[in-house]
């Protein structure tokens, strides 16, 4: 009997135990999902071959891989083995994929659908823009894997990777800096259906797949961080065994918005700093040269010239701003500042000059006048359209044709060496202006962190410096030597001489009908002048006089150049 009692209790004792067990089985994991966090490697770090950030918040933290990125992507092989796609000419290229990622409820998997462009595809005769691959797919966010394959879809429909692209700022302003004009939607379906791309998304099944890292922030130069795409594509062909192309691989990283939207204001901020600039330059040449005979002296193509670049820079910053809209207030600015420019001040001082070298008579027709002023208006405003048809159709050679848009200085530079104009323009204009001129294709062309994602060109940007400097050098030597200052005298025409020899009968006193002072003959100097009238004038006097007036003091005859 005890020993019956004694199994009984241990009987009892065990179920009780068990029970405890069980129970402390099923409660135990739900209340111990928690502590899994603070593990020293979790069981996601286990199976992912990426380190582990300290700054992060586990595997299980999502990322919101939502933006522009940017990157490269080349063949793994040395060339293209492919024999369906001989277009596919080039090994290597840049490319930018542009990625909407939603989540789904499915815990851990996003949907992802976007577009890759890649650029450097295809040769020269084959459109770019063609070569553009819209994808759909999943992003395993535990894992950081994404897995995509080529969605061609119906033409014309838009879905919400398209509603990013339209308001993203990097994408429509890199459109536009790649000279892509608006089209409408049968010429792009048109374009599309003829493009070696559209033939392989209907022969070929794209499937892309990547991983996902987190560049941190002290490996970016103190930027936010950045996410870091690395994958490989691949094309399986629909009807036999042999890839459509050799497997490529991609990276990219991530593009910060934020930055590149405060980097297109700072350039707003710069061109209306600038324009500003300019605008007090204008003030300063034009009290220069106030009088009829000052502003004769300045060449009327040098500012019709300079009045057309302002001109093409308002449509340009005008034409941005309508096309990136969360940009349109930066971009107006900037462009109204110019229209004010070249349509107030410089369209201005352009009658201004045009008035001094035409002086009307008195029985001049008020009629003749203005259809000569019409015809200046059309002749100003036809070169502006015709440079702007030009600038289209030879959009290949655009540097080039900048670099000659920045040539405006030799109208005046050949103007004072035909007329042998005397300081013509302040030296301060001159610099200023000169500065102000090559700021804009210097930050273009020349900053390697523009937002236009123009490649640099350092070699242009010198050219273009060169250029300029020494145009804006000879005006300086002419303005301080003499506008003839650099030819040789032997083959100079002869002009008339101010200082030339006279015959006095007697020594006797003169006055100056200027100032009203008495002028000594008795001793030559240059402190008289004579002219061809044989007048006399302190030389002071008369080379004031000759700055507001080319005609005698005294008689009213016209007077030649000093």
């Amino acid at each position: 009997m005890g020993q019956m009692k004694s199994w009984n209790f241990l009987s009892i004792l065990f179920r009780i135990l068990f029970g405890l067990w069980c129970i402390f089985v099923v409660i135990w994991p739900v209340n111990g999902l928690r502590p899994l966090r603070q593990r020293p490697r979790s069981w996601g770090d286990e199976w992912l071959p990426l380190g582990k950030d300290e700054h992060e918040l586990g595997p299980f933290s999502s990322w919101n891989i939502t933006g522009t990125y940017r990157g490269n992507w080349k063949f793994l092989d040395s060339t293209n083995s492919s024999s369906k796609f001989p277009d596919f000419r080039k090994s290597n290229g840049n490319s930018i994929l542009e990625l909407v990622s939603t989540p789904t409820k499915i815990t851990g998997v996003h949907y992802v659908q976007g577009v890759i462009i890649f650029h450097d595809v295809f040769d020269n005769e084959h459109d770019v823009r063609g070569a553009q691959i819209r994808v759909e797919g999943v992003y395993i966010w535990p894992f950081r894997q994404l897995r995509m394959v080529a969605n061609s879809g119906k033409d014309g429909e838009f879905g919400q990777e398209d509603d990013y692209l339209l308001s993203n700022p990097y994408h429509l302003l890199g459109v536009f800096s790649s000279q892509v004009f608006q089209e409408s939607p049968r010429e792009k379906i048109w374009k599309r259906k003829h493009s070696p791309i559209y033939e392989m998304e209907k022969h070929c099944n794209i499937e892309i797949a990547a991983q996902i890292s987190r560049v941190s922030s002290r490996q970016n130069d103190g930027d936010q961080d950045k996410y870091y795409l690395e994958g490989l594509m691949e094309s399986p062909s629909v009807d036999d065994d042999v890839d459509c192309f050799s497997p490529m691989l991609l990276n990219a990283t991530s593009v910060n918005t934020e930055v590149y939207y405060n980097k297109a204001v700072n350039y707003t901020l710069m061109v209306t700093f600038i324009s500003f600039l300019e605008v007090l330059l204008l003030i300063r040449q034009m009290e220069h040269s106030n009088t009829q005979s000052g502003a004769a002296k300045v060449s009327l193509l040098m500012i019709g010239h300079q009045a057309i670049m302002d001109a093409y820079l308002c449509l340009l910053h005008l034409t941005a701003g309508i096309l990136v809209e969360s940009l349109f207030n930066a971009f107006a600015t900037a462009a109204f500042f110019k229209f004010v420019v070249f349509s107030i001040f410089e369209m201005r001082y352009l009658l201004a000059i045009w008035k001094a070298n035409r002086p009307m008579n008195n029985g001049e027709n008020w009629e003749a006048m203005r259809r000569e002023l019409s015809v200046l208006y059309s002749r100003f405003y036809g070169i502006l359209l015709g440079g702007i048809v030009v600038m289209y159709e030879f959009h290949k050679f655009l540097r080039f044709i900048l670099l000659l848009l920045h040539s405006f200085w030799i109208p005046q530079i050949i103007i004072n060496v035909v007329r042998d104009s005397r300081k013509p323009l302040h030296p301060h204009y001159i610099l200023g202006m000169t500065v102000t001129r090559i700021a804009i294709p210097l930050y273009v062309f020349g900053c390697p962190h523009n937002f236009m994602r123009i490649e640099p060109d350092r070699n242009w940007c010198i050219c273009l410096a060169l250029f300029t400097g020494l145009q804006a050098s000879i005006l300086l030597l002419q303005h301080y030597f003499g506008s003839r200052c650099f030819i040789p005298r032997q083959i100079l025409p002869e002009k008339y001489s101010y200082y030339r020899r006279f015959h006095q009968g007697s020594n006797h006193a003169t006055d100056c009908v200027i100032c009203m002072t008495a002028i000594d003959l008795s001793q030559r100097s240059n402190d008289c002048m004579v002219t061809p009238c044989d007048h006399f004038f302190h030389s002071g006097c008369l080379q004031r006089w000759m700055d507001i007036k080319m005609e005698c003091p005294t008689c009213r005859r016209a007077l030649p150049p000093a």
